[in-house]
């Protein structure tokens, strides 16, 4: 896995991590089981604190992505996979939701909302 972090793009550099994170282990380039970098390890790497690895670690953990194994290191969680995609459904659930509220109050058909989307969703 490689990890590229951008300093201009705006996004705190522990998003990128896990977000970059996350995208692998959706796609199956991390499997379940699998060792992370270590933080000092992925921190000389990026050139970054040790601190701003452990809190993407830790977010990662507190989402059930990953675990933090006291010595061992940080490993991607069996069910971390399925969590996420729970977790993302919900999310995409909302903003659909809120998408709709505001296509409602621009007297949007549903119709012309769905070819919206799909506009969206191939781009």
């Amino acid at each position: 896995m490689k990890l590229i972090i951008s300093s201009v793009s705006g996004e705190p550099i522990y998003e990128q991590i896990k977000t970059q994170i996350r995208s692998a282990v959706l796609s199956g380039e991390l499997a379940a089981g699998e060792a992370l970098p270590s933080l000092r390890t992925l921190a000389r790497e990026l050139r970054i604190s040790v601190l701003t690895v452990t809190r993407a670690y830790n977010e990662l953990a507190d989402e059930g992505v990953v675990r933090n194994i006291q010595g061992k290191g940080t490993f991607v969680m069996e069910r971390g996979n399925e969590l996420m995609k729970r977790q993302l459904e919900t999310r995409v659930r909302n903003c659909l939701a809120e998408a709709a509220t505001a296509a409602q109050a621009a007297g949007i058909p549903a119709e012309r909302l769905h070819d919206m989307l799909d506009d969206a969703y191939r781009q």
